[in-house]
């Protein structure tokens, strides 16, 4: 059953009682990971595995996220700033335990020896709040969230990559 979570705003990412962060460098640029994080939504289980279905609603301002698992999650964007930003907060899950919970990506471009023009430090922060069982939960996976981001950017690289050289041709 989906139950409805607190709503916050943007400064939740430096309030929030739990916040991990990770980042990586990719040779993508700023505005080809924007375009792949808001603008295909429906492309994320592509590149990020533990999601199975992502679809954009009302109009791109919300998003609705499946992961494996059965995990779902009624989402607003929050910040969509081209080539620099990317949040979204969820509305409502089925996630037991969780009282709120805001992602946001930070793109900057960074030189990358790989990168054809400039690559980008992609930094996601996943914040949230709930109770100390649930506050202590994320600290146990916050490895596994790392190597699942991890493998997602390097992914999502790739398929960057392999799409402008396919349009080169």
């Amino acid at each position: 059953m989906a139950r409805r979570l607190r709503p916050v705003d943007l400064d939740f990412v430096d309030t929030a009682p739990v916040r991990l962060e990770f980042d990586a460098l990719v040779a993508a640029s700023p505005a080809s990971v924007y375009r792949a994080l808001a603008e295909d939504v429906t492309g994320w289980p592509r590149w990020f595995r533990a999601i199975t279905l992502a679809r954009p609603t009302h109009g791109g301002a919300g998003r609705e996220i499946r992961l494996m698992g059965g995990v779902r999650f009624r989402e607003t964007v929050m910040a969509a700033d081209p080539g620099r930003r990317y949040a979204y907060r969820v509305d409502e899950t089925n996630v037991p335990g969780v009282r709120a919970l805001l992602e946001d990506w930070r793109l900057t471009p960074e030189p990358h020896p790989a990168a054809v023009e400039t690559g980008t430090r992609i930094r996601w922060a996943f914040t949230a709040d709930g109770p100390a069982a649930f506050r202590r939960a994320l600290t146990v996976v916050r490895p596994g969230l790392g190597r699942s981001f991890r493998t997602a950017v390097r992914t999502l690289d790739g398929r960057i990559s392999a799409g402008r050289r396919e349009a080169e041709r």
